[in-house]
């Protein structure tokens, strides 16, 4: 009896500090998506300067005060999110333990394992490499480089649109509010949650969607440098025929996503 009870504690903790994880590794995410969709509303106004991507809203977290400390603050939370995927991938998530379910956690854990280690190197005074635009020309001249090339890079650009268009379709239908605890909501925040749900998740939904075209574009050209990163599709936006308020509306959406990872953070079922 005594034994079983010490048990169901170990369990209890390793639950709660994991529960502590994934809610840090939601405040990272928000804090970032925050900071790249103000970045890009700057690049909507005329005052593009710095990259709207993950290694801008690094820069611009390090010129503030302390803002080494934030860095680190920042990987340790990444480092939480990715310890929290982990555990969902071996022990299932809250309401879906199906087996695609758990490899689609895994795969996101080395996803914010790779974030943490970035954010790290750069918390700790390495330039990070190469930005996301960079990378992903680079990437794509590798894969084209290989026999199939042209395939690699297709099925790519492919997965990234459909991951695009899963993510709007998703957030149209409301999906996310059944992974939140909507009943410890009151009205006008499940409302404003829902809001910024749906208009953060359609804004990432088409930043994948472009990213994803650009890469389906290199590939039918055999061109690395149509591939484009974060930064040089949310830019492509400001020149397209709806001109400059297309960039303004995902730049928005993107702050809103991140407001919604702040709520996911309180209300999130872990």
């Amino acid at each position: 009896m005594a034994s079983h009870v010490e048990g169901r504690a170990r369990g209890g903790t390793r639950g709660g500090v994991l529960r502590a994880a994934g809610r840090s590794g939601f405040t990272a995410r928000g804090v970032v998506y925050v900071l790249v969709g103000v970045l890009a509303l700057r690049i909507a106004f005329g005052d593009g300067g710095e990259e709207a991507d993950r290694q801008g809203a690094l820069h611009r977290i390090a010129a503030q005060p302390f803002g080494s400390v934030l860095l680190w603050a920042l990987a340790a939370g990444f480092a939480g999110m990715a310890l929290w995927r982990a555990s969902t991938a071996v022990f299932g998530e809250a309401g879906s333990r199906s087996t695609g379910s758990r490899l689609l956690c895994a795969g996101r854990a080395v996803f914010y394992g790779s974030v943490c280690w970035g954010t790290a190197a750069y918390a700790a005074g390495s330039s990070g490499g190469s930005n996301g635009d960079a990378a992903s020309r680079d990437w794509t001249a590798s894969a084209l480089g290989l026999p199939g090339g042209r395939f690699l890079v297709g099925a790519a650009g492919l997965a990234l649109v459909g991951i695009g268009v899963g993510v709007a379709v998703r957030a149209v239908q409301r999906r996310f509010l059944r992974k939140l605890d909507t009943g410890a909501m009151g009205r006008r925040t499940r409302t404003a949650v829902t809001a910024t749900g749906v208009s953060g998740n359609l804004a990432r939904g088409a930043v994948f969607g472009g990213a994803g075209v650009f890469v389906l574009v290199a590939a039918v050209r055999f061109d690395p440098g149509r591939a484009k990163g974060m930064d040089d599709t949310l830019r492509s936006f400001a020149t397209s025929a709806a001109g400059p308020w297309l960039l303004v509306a995902v730049a928005a959406g993107l702050v809103l996503f991140g407001a919604f990872s702040f709520a996911s953070a309180r209300w999130r079922r872990l």
